[in-house]
């Protein structure tokens, strides 16, 4: 199993959640962080090479059928433009939200059902990285508590994180959003009752590619999300 947890952070003023006027407030989660682990992926390297090195040319899908055999976990087959089987490596994890129980103070605004959130700003940091393979753009996504795979068409993505290098870390930059990915987060906020995912992982189309001659993934991302917002009434 890949672990990956995310750490979201909303600033708040010393003097409490919520003003005087109720009209606006900061919004404050527990610090929470993601990791990468290649020790998830459970790849190993002999078995790696001989799934890496099979030919494909006259059965494309037996990269498919084989891939379990050289990696678990997250990992899935397909047959490469040399004719050659490479690994598909996925990331994908989430994060239970819920505001109502991480900020019981939500309490005292007359249990109103919605809320009037704006997102300041969201941004990520990669604090440290040993991975010995390029992490691809991923994205960030909010769901249904239920839903947990980023590729689930209720999974709705608000940004992205860009490809990280292998052992690059990263300052702290803002996260891009999608098109309707802010609005999407603040719609998600606003209903403040119902719990949801925040999810991040890698799509159908864009995962970590392994082929011949490269090693096994090793080594370990750390990273961190700051969502910044606040909220009236």
């Amino acid at each position: 199993m890949i672990y990956l947890r995310l750490w979201i952070l909303a600033l708040v003023p010393a003097c409490g959640l919520i003003d005087s006027d109720v009209t606006n407030f900061n919004l404050d989660l527990p610090d929470k962080q993601f990791s990468v682990d290649a020790s998830g992926w459970q790849v190993n390297q002999m078995a790696a090479d001989t799934f890496l090195n099979m030919s494909c040319s006259s059965s494309p899908s037996i990269c498919s059928s084989a891939a379990t055999q050289a990696c678990p976990m997250n990992c899935s087959g397909r047959c490469g433009a040399s004719s050659r089987c490479e690994l598909e490596l996925n990331i994908s994890a989430y994060k239970g939200i819920d505001l109502v129980t991480e900020k019981p103070e939500l309490k005292q605004i007359d249990d109103r059902p919605v809320i009037s959130v704006e997102v300041d700003s969201v941004r990520y940091t990669v604090t440290a990285n040993t991975l010995n393979v390029n992490t691809p753009e991923m994205g960030v996504y909010v769901a249904p508590i239920t839903v947990m795979d980023p590729k689930d068409p209720m999974a709705k993505q608000i940004g992205i994180i860009e490809a990280v290098p292998a052992g690059a870390t990263v300052a702290a930059k803002d996260m891009a959003y999608t098109p309707n990915g802010k609005q999407t987060l603040v719609d998600t906020m606003s209903s403040y009752k119902s719990p949801f995912n925040v999810i991040v992982g890698t799509s159908a189309t864009n995962p970590i590619v392994i082929t011949a001659g490269q090693p096994v993934p090793m080594g370990k991302l750390d990273a961190v999300i700051q969502i910044r917002a606040h909220a009236g009434l």
